[in-house]
């Protein structure tokens, strides 16, 4: 009997990279833009979007001074909702995300739409992890 593996680990790309900005907008307009999560491994992975930790932009911002990788994250960015999606859309601030979960099959793509909805007048910034399980 013949037995073989081959491990791998999960393969991806999200295009654009971060950060993810509307720029200014007249209050009270709505934008979207699309993030493209696309997987190029030989397996499925399932993935997350979630709002980071309040501290997590401190830590980035430290991990940068000091020249380290800080946790990958998108800010000012979410999903659209698609076939794999097990999830409805979320609020985080002015912006809307969805899905927010979801199953990518090998070489597989999914659009992730970012809407802003320009509420209170001033600066909106949120920062949100996408997370890959077994990346």
């Amino acid at each position: 009997v013949r037995v073989s593996a081959k491990a791998v680990y999960s393969k991806y790309s999200i295009e654009p990279a971060s950060p993810i900005d509307f720029g200014a907008m007249i209050k009270g307009t709505k934008k979207t833009q699309t993030v493209v999560l696309e997987n190029k491994g030989m397996l499925n992975f399932k993935f997350r979007i979630h709002q980071a930790p309040e501290d997590a932009l401190a830590l980035q911002s430290k991990s940068s001074k000091q020249g380290e990788s800080a946790p990958s994250a998108t800010k000012r960015s979410a999903g659209r909702k698609s076939s794999s999606s097990t999830q409805g859309p979320l609020n985080f601030g002015m912006f809307t995300v969805s899905p927010c979960s979801g199953s990518i099959a090998p070489w597989g793509q999914q659009k992730i739409t970012v809407e802003c909805l320009a509420g209170q007048e001033g600066t909106c910034e949120e920062q949100l992890y996408i997370d890959i399980v077994g990346r």
